[in-house]
């Protein structure tokens, strides 16, 4: 029996997903938001870094992360309880996604570029609250 390589990617990916969910693992809900955050910008990141070596298939699985969290950060929004910051934070989440389907489709990393800076903003302001 031979053990299958594990290539370099698939090893970081792993590493990666035990190092998530050790942050999740009795994480308050303020906590969860903040780590969403970071894991957005770090997909962002990503999905810039593919765009300029030509790597089509992580450019495209970064893209689908980011926009799976931006997606999941919309979701969590309570608009009965958080009124006009929540529909301000919707907004601001579908220009995310909106800038990050840009970059990805026209490989523009500008447009990420903009994302990453609303996303930066908010993850600042969050992390002051809590």
């Amino acid at each position: 029996m031979y053990a299958r390589p594990i290539r370099a990617g698939g090893a970081g990916a792993h590493y990666r997903a035990v190092d998530v969910s050790s942050k999740i693992e009795g994480a308050s809900p303020h906590r969860l938001v903040a780590i969403l955050y970071e894991e957005l910008i770090l997909a962002l990141a990503g999905m810039k870094t593919a765009i300029r070596r030509g790597d089509a298939p992580r450019q495209n699985e970064a893209q689908a992360r980011a926009m799976a969290i931006v997606q999941s950060l919309d979701a969590g929004l309570d608009f009965t309880k958080g009124g006009e910051i929540a529909r301000a934070l919707s907004s601001v989440y579908a220009e995310v996604g909106r800038l990050t389907a840009i970059g990805g489709s026209g490989q523009q990393a500008d447009a990420i570029d903009r994302a990453q800076a609303l996303i930066a903003e908010i993850a600042e302001a969050w992390n002051q609250i809590g």
